[in-house]
């Protein structure tokens, strides 16, 4: 939720959600595919005593149990870096809020996994919207998100999964989604 976008006259207010193509990321995703197939390929050439290895010479290895082990490693390394490359992807966790007075809907839109539930999409009257409530916890995990009150519904979380957004930035787009829909700012 890093900017509004607004239109038709201050009827809609729209904000972004950044998913999973954020730079950490595609550079976890990077680090591990690198890190993996240099093990995968380290262990292939203790096996084959072929060097695959620009940088290395792994072919003293002995393959049961160092090359063995290095597979290991490496194919566990491959299998978690092909999940991060499908998530970014696939875009997890992207999406939008969307809040429209001419419409009278609130709508919020994920991206998800593969199959039916590919995209999440959440629509609520809004006149079902009780409050916005911003939820601050500091500590050693701090949490700091903002959430929609809807009547007869557990909260909505609006900001993203990850980093903390900044406090400032927090207030004021609790602030200015409040203002917007005529609603109390609750949890400041």
């Amino acid at each position: 939720m890093t900017a509004s976008i607004k239109a038709n006259m201050n009827d809609v207010l729209r904000y972004p959600v950044l998913g999973a193509r954020r730079l950490s990321n595609y550079w976890w995703a990077t680090v591990v595919t690198l890190g993996a197939t240099g093990f995968f390929l380290a262990s292939l050439s203790s096996y084959l005593h072929i060097n695959l290895l620009p940088f290395a010479d792994p072919t003293s290895l002995i393959f049961i149990p160092q090359g063995v082990a290095m597979g290991f490693y490496g194919v566990a390394g491959i299998l978690l870096a092909s999940y991060l490359w499908v998530i970014i992807t696939l875009d997890v966790g992207g999406g939008y809020n969307e809040f429209n007075k001419e419409t009278g809907k609130v709508r919020i839109s994920r991206s998800g996994f593969f199959g039916k539930n590919r995209k999440i999409e959440i629509e609520h009257p809004l006149d079902k919207v009780q409050a916005v409530r911003v939820d601050i916890r500091e500590g050693i995990n701090p949490k700091r998100a903002l959430y929609l009150r809807i009547k007869g519904r557990t909260d909505i979380p609006l900001t993203r999964v990850g980093q903390p957004l900044p406090l400032s930035e927090l207030e004021n787009q609790g602030a200015e989604l409040a203002r917007f829909l005529q609603v109390p700012l609750e949890g400041l």
